[in-house]
């Protein structure tokens, strides 16, 4: 195994904001108790104004982006997880205040981690990514409210986004009459 990958790192330097690709070694990465060699990170929009700097989403730099990520564990401290075993994981302040996913390694904690089903690939996993999985948890919210599809129409906004085109895909398989709604002009034939 190499010591040596690359990862997307944000930082400040002549108390400038940098982004950019950076060579690192195992000894750079944050002391948690999986490392995981990354496959795929999707692209959202936190991530966006993380790395061009249009709203300060890292806590502390430098920071590597990507608020998720799907990968094969190459160590483990952990009794939950074995080398080879393939994980995901979104959320946990990955991209603000621990390291993400754009990177070719990642040291995590285990708790954090998910098991990627059998029946998905990683690729899968993550293009489902950080937007399915929360729309998909507000689509269950709605249904654990008791919101049928006969209970009406179900508005969402943000409907052009990531979340929002999702939702908007969910609701409709499920039988839901849905309101498409957006702020965005250009986006209105969506």
């Amino acid at each position: 195994m190499s010591d040596t990958f690359r990862a997307v790192v944000v930082d400040r330097v002549d108390d400038q904001h940098t982004a950019g690709l950076r060579d690192l070694t195992l000894g750079d990465l944050p002391e948690h108790d999986v490392l995981v060699d990354v496959e795929y990170s999707t692209l959202n929009y936190k991530d966006g104004l993380a790395i061009t700097g249009a709203a300060p989403i890292c806590r502390s730099v430098p920071m590597v982006c990507g608020v998720d990520l799907a990968g094969t564990v190459v160590e483990s401290a952990a009794n939950s997880f074995s080398p080879g075993d393939r994980v995901l994981v979104n959320g946990y302040g990955l991209s603000e205040s621990h390291w993400g996913g754009y990177s070719q390694k990642a040291r995590l904690k285990s708790e954090w981690l998910v098991p990627v089903p059998d029946a998905f690939t990683n690729q899968q996993a993550m293009a489902i990514g950080t937007a399915g999985y929360t729309a998909m948890l507000c689509v269950m919210a709605l249904q654990d409210h008791g919101v049928t599809p006969e209970s009406g129409d179900v508005v969402v906004t943000g409907a052009a986004g990531g979340v929002g085109s999702v939702a908007v895909a969910l609701l409709a398989r499920a039988g839901y009459r849905v309101i498409a709604s957006t702020g965005r002009e250009a986006e209105h034939q969506y």
